[in-house]
């Protein structure tokens, strides 16, 4: 009762539906879109069998923060959020890009970088980097915006090579990535964390660029601790990390990572709750509040009712 894995609603003007990896979203008049984000989980670009309780509340609740908190910089596409898992907005064209911004050498780029390569997204990388390393400058690493399986790594030169965003737009997509990215870095500062890397979405709508989907929340965006980093860097200790890195460890330990023939390792009740608190103490880090969790009852009719009275007035 405490989890969403799936929706299945018929709103009012409702003309369309799209079943993401984690958001069921609703299209209304064709002008809106109605988006629960729910407590599915994905990892290698696979949703996960069990559902992470009030994950979903955790991602909702981050990213509208964040989103207001950014306003300044770049227009978005949110409306209202009228429940803890739901947001409601403009209906934008997506650029089939992810502007993905790493200021550390983490992650993806790490497991490249100790493969030998030394260009990521055709960005060069110097010598000498250790795993979690400040790069000199953050870098930007875009991939591919796939609808159906991976997303693939692609340089700005590509990007402009083959129209996929035009140059005058790219650019204001580097500026504005660069620019969410110092933002965002300076408000998990205050909060004691690093933000290492990220990503960001944007869409356009009547010649105006928007920024749409979520933002530094624990699915598209990793945290350190500040507190110690430097210690741990010298010593060669791992990070004390606040993100979904630590779901692809699990993963990656248990003999799975997305590739064909492997087996997604069994989610116990243990596992599941231990990943419910993780993303609960990342939203109490970043935001510096106390999670509130929803009162008891069916969280499907809770969010049914939220969308339906948001759209009353709309």
């Amino acid at each position: 009762m405490n989890s969403i894995k799936e929706t299945h609603f018929n709103f009012p003007g409702q003309t369309a539906f799209y079943k993401g990896k984690v958001r069921d979203v609703y299209t209304i008049d064709n002008k809106f879109l109605a988006m629960v984000v729910t407590d599915r989980i994905s990892a290698f670009d696979v949703v996960l069998p069990e559902a992470i309780p009030f994950k979903g509340q955790v991602l909702n609740q981050i990213a509208a923060r964040f989103l207001e908190a950014t306003a300044d910089i770049v227009p978005n596409w949110v409306i209202s959020v009228p429940d803890p898992s739901v947001t409601i907005g403009r209906i934008c064209e997506p650029f089939k890009v992810e502007m993905v911004i790493r200021g550390y050498l983490a992650g993806h780029a790490a497991r490249e970088y100790s493969a030998g390569r030394r260009h990521v997204c055709g960005v060069a990388l110097p010598e000498g980097l250790k795993e979690n390393d400040i790069l000199p400058s953050p870098i930007i690493t875009p991939t591919t915006k796939a609808s159906v399986g991976h997303d693939e790594d692609i340089s700005r030169e590509e990007i402009l090579a083959r129209g996929i965003v035009s140059e005058d737009d790219y650019v204001k997509l580097e500026a504005y990535t660069q620019a969410l990215f110092k933002r965002g870095t300076e408000i998990a500062a205050k909060q004691g964390l690093i933000l290492v890397d990220t990503k960001y979405e944007f869409g356009k709508v009547d010649g105006q660029i928007y920024l749409i989907d979520e933002i530094h929340t624990p699915d598209s965006s990793r945290y350190f601790y500040k507190e110690g980093y430097e210690e741990r860097q010298q010593k060669g200790e791992a990070q004390k990390q606040l993100s979904k890195e630590f779901v692809r460890k699990w993963l990656i330990e248990n003999g799975f990572q997305g590739k064909e023939g492997q087996v997604v390792p069994v989610m116990t009740e243990e596992i599941v709750n231990s990943i419910s608190e993780r993303y609960i103490e990342l939203y109490e880090q970043i935001i510096g509040e106390a999670f509130v969790k929803p009162a008891e009852g069916s969280v499907l009719t809770r969010v049914e009712t939220a969308i339906n009275s948001a759209l009353s007035v709309m």
